[in-house]
Parts: structure tokens; C-alpha cells; sequence
């Protein structure tokens, strides 16, 4: 019961005030690794609308991927929508997304973590890139 009540709160976070007509989507995501293509299971989808200034509202729904990498809701009304995902061993993904049609397929292709830029190391590839000055 407790949880119920969770989710509906949640929800009504997630949804704007507005009327009974406002139109709302069914999301539909897919998170693979953008290396082969394989499913990421239990990767968090995190969701937050936007508002108008392009600030992230309060509130905000977070969804888990199956086995098969697929994760979906159901009721997003539509306009802007900050989506992030995250996943154990993969660089972290944030887009804006803009809702405006009754179903949106949304693929997701994680990268594995680049190595970290260092001042300190020698960096010869980037040298035969610059031009010398005159």
C-alpha cells in the first residue's frame, strides 16, 4: 500500500498542473552498449520534466531496464523532458528530450568510460596537430 501511494506522488510531481486534456505519451527505452549493440540490464532511467526556462522542475520518476534493456512509462505529458541514464562500467547519459507525439521510442547507446585527460603526460599526438606559429 505504501508503495502505491509512493508512485502516486510521484506522479503527481511528474505531471504539470493543467487540465484533463493535456496530452500525454507512452516512453519507450531501449539502453544498449554503443560498442556491440547488447542490452544493459538494470540500468536507471532517470526522468525530470523541464519548464519553459530550460531549468529541470522539481520531482522526477526513475525506471530500471529488463533483461532485455527495455524500460517504459506510460502518462508523460508532453513537452520538454530531461532524460539521464546510468549504468555500472558506462559514462553517464543526459539529453533533453521533446515530447509531443502519443508514443516515443527513445535508444540510448552508453559508452564505456574514456581515459581521463592529464596536462602532466605527454600528449605527442596532439603536438603534429598544431600548426606552428609565424
Amino acid at each position: 500500500m505504501r508503495r502505491i501511494s509512493l508512485t502516486f506522488v510521484v506522479l503527481a510531481m511528474l505531471l504539470p498542473a493543467g487540465s484533463a486534456e493535456d496530452k500525454s505519451a507512452l516512453l519507450k527505452f531501449l539502453v544498449v552498449r554503443d560498442y556491440n549493440g547488447k542490452a544493459i540490464r538494470n540500468a536507471s532511467v532517470v526522468m525530470h520534466p523541464v519548464k519553459k526556462d530550460g531549468k529541470q522542475s522539481r520531482g522526477g520518476l526513475q525506471l530500471k531496464t529488463d533483461p532485455e534493456g527495455k524500460a517504459s512509462f506510460e502518462g508523460v505529458p508532453y513537452g520538454k523532458l530531461r532524460v539521464q541514464v546510468l549504468a555500472t562500467g558506462f559514462q553517464t547519459f543526459g539529453d533533453d528530450y521533446d515530447i509531443d507525439q502519443p508514443v516515443e521510442e527513445i535508444t540510448v547507446k552508453m559508452k564505456r568510460p574514456q581515459q581521463q585527460y592529464s596536462i602532466y603526460e605527454d600528449h605527442a599526438e596532439d603536438k603534429k596537430d598544431e600548426k606552428p606559429q609565424n
